[in-house]
């Protein structure tokens, strides 16, 4: 379903994605179609008109649909001015034939005003989450790339349709036919729903204030860059402009944290996305994210989430195992490969 200013890459993604499971799973499992509610081309973001297969009169409640998204862009959707009502009623209908319910970009808020997605989790992009928070109480609203709660899911915009998407295949097939999705996509991972998305840094460091310190935007944004050869405190200082009494009180002021506590933070958060999502060696890890040796890569990780990072990769290791025996696994490592779409292997 699309609405106006919708993202093009954001219903390509979801496409693309279903036209592979065909192929991987060798027979045409799925078909789509694009719904307009007047039947007419509608406008992505872009200006790339997308001509329609049907109206929402053309599509009544005898017509068979296993599934829904709604794919909608641009700033929080006012439904009385827009002229969502019939839409709603639509929705409302679909899911009461128990449909799978889905909102691409600020397709979520579309869900959440026909009431659809009360007592579920669901996230849209990142500068409309607290808007749609305050809004709707009785829903779940995160800042995470997409989100699976039961029989509706949703995600932001761009090409986090094809995370969702493959995440969702992964949940009706399992971890193979994932496996097999990714290799025929060319993806390297899945990202999974509880990685957050990526504000720009003035947002992500939070509070009006914040918004207008271009120094702390720019301190903060220095130590993203260099993550791999952490700079010294006064050489960021020196960088933007400050001394490093002043940058000190700049963080603790907005962040309530010292400029290397805040620094480290990056660090080990980086480093627990490598363990969590990559196949690289513990050693790898630890010198790509700033740290001497394994030693003090372990100490400081174990400090800062209670467990060292062969905990943090152990589990993944013995699935990984298990996967690469291939046809002629045995039955245990068969069990072991059996693992959620929501935790990728590495």
């Amino acid at each position: 379903m699309l609405l106006p200013q919708f993202s093009l890459l954001g219903l390509a993604g979801a496409r693309e994605a279903l036209a592979a499971a065909n192929e991987v799973l060798e027979q045409p499992a799925y078909a789509s179609l694009v719904i307009t509610p007047d039947g007419q081309p509608a406008r992505a973001a872009c200006g790339t008109l997308v001509a329609a297969d049907a109206s929402l009169a053309g599509m009544g409640p005898a017509t068979p649909l296993d599934a829904v998204f709604v794919v909608a862009g641009g700033p929080y959707p006012e439904p009385l001015r827009d002229g969502h009502a019939p839409l709603h009623a639509w929705l409302r209908q679909r899911a009461a034939a128990g449909c799978v319910l889905g909102g691409i970009g600020t397709g979520s808020a579309v869900l959440a005003q026909a009431g659809l997605l009360a007592r579920h989790r669901a996230t849209l992009p990142w500068a409309l989450v607290s808007q749609m928070g305050e809004a709707h109480p009785d829903i779940v609203v995160t800042s995470h790339v997409h989100e699976i709660d039961g029989a509706r899911l949703s995600c932001t915009t761009g090409t986090a349709s094809l995370d969702l998407m493959l995440a969702w295949l992964a949940q009706r097939h399992g971890e193979r036919v994932l496996q097999a999705l990714l290799a025929q996509l060319g993806l390297e991972r899945l990202r999974p729903a509880g990685e957050r998305q990526r504000a720009p840094v003035a947002a992500r460091v939070g509070g009006a204030g914040v918004l207008t310190n271009a120094k702390l935007a720019e301190a903060v944004a220095l130590m993203e860059a260099n993550l791999g050869e952490p700079l010294a405190t006064e050489d960021i200082a020196q960088l933007v402009g400050v001394s490093r009494r002043q940058l000190e009180r700049l963080f603790k002021q907005h962040l309530d944290e010292l400029p290397s506590r805040y620094y480290a933070e990056l660090r080990l958060a980086r480093a627990r996305r490598l363990l969590q999502q990559t196949s690289q060696s513990i050693l790898q890890i630890g010198l790509a994210c700033g740290f001497a040796n394994g030693s003090h890569f372990s100490n400081a990780y174990r400090a800062r989430f209670g467990r060292t990072p062969r905990d943090e990769r152990s589990p993944r290791a013995v699935a990984w195992e298990a996967m690469s025996h291939g046809p002629h696994e045995t039955p245990d490592a068969a069990a072991a490969a059996d693992v959620s779409p929501q935790e990728p292997l590495p």
